[in-house]
């Protein structure tokens, strides 16, 4: 199976770099994305929107015979799930890795602050204690070392989907910040955060105790979490 990985906000390819070993060795084609703006720090980020990071998505999955495996983090399920919806046929299943589906009309983060045409890396104590967890002191500076401004129209424009195939492409939702049985609760009780995620019919869900960052505090975990799925 060709797998594409899709990074969060900040990040590149290369963020993946620890998740990938056992995704090899079990046989698979690995496909992480480096998505338009994020190339280095120099790199252009003017006028580039969520459009554009999910028709980087689409030609990558155009690139490859035979079926798909989306797998996205954090603002990367947004992106993989607007490429689903390109590309119902395409996708044997999608993977949000402490993320999900984003709804038509629905924005990544419209509250992160921008700098011109950019989104830094914010502050550490911009985050919440949550997203924290086993990121420790050297990992947070590793991060922060690593970290590409994330082009600001990717988190502020609207998701535009059309095609309601997308909910018979069957996901993985790899819970990381709080349990799997929230987001249970909170599909059955039509909580609208989950409104998109909650429609897709064939849901599984996986806990993966950790901070908003997995491929970083718990790489090898995640990989296996991730080969579990798209052995599915």
């Amino acid at each position: 199976m060709d797998i594409i990985l899709v990074p969060g906000f900040w990040l590149d390819a290369s963020s993946w770099s620890e998740v990938t070993p056992p995704l090899v060795k079990a046989g698979h084609g690995v496909h992480p994305l480096t998505l338009p703006g994020l190339e280095s720090i120099d790199a252009p980020r003017e006028g580039i929107g969520l459009r554009d990071h999910i028709d980087a998505v689409i030609a990558a999955v155009d690139g490859i015979d035979g079926p798909v495996v989306l797998v996205g983090h954090s603002g990367g399920g947004a992106i993989i799930h607007g490429a689903v919806d390109a590309r119902p046929e395409r996708v044997a299943r999608a993977v949000y890795v402490d993320s999900g589906p984003l709804a038509a009309g629905g924005v990544i983060n419209d509250e992160l602050p921008a700098e011109g045409d950019e989104i830094p890396l914010p502050p550490w104590d911009g985050f919440d204690d949550a997203d924290l967890v086993d990121l420790d002191n050297e990992l947070r500076a590793a991060f922060r070392a690593r970290a590409i401004p994330q082009p600001r129209g990717v988190a502020y424009d609207k998701q535009h989907l059309t095609d309601e195939r997308r909910f018979d492409v069957p996901a993985t939702v790899i819970a990381c910040e709080f349990p799997s049985s929230v987001l249970t609760e909170w599909v059955e009780s039509g909580h609208p955060y989950v409104a998109e995620l909650a429609r897709i019919h064939d849901v599984e869900y996986v806990d993966l105790p950790t901070g908003h960052w997995p491929q970083f505090t718990k790489p090898a975990e995640l990989g296996a979490a991730i080969l579990a799925a798209v052995e599915r």
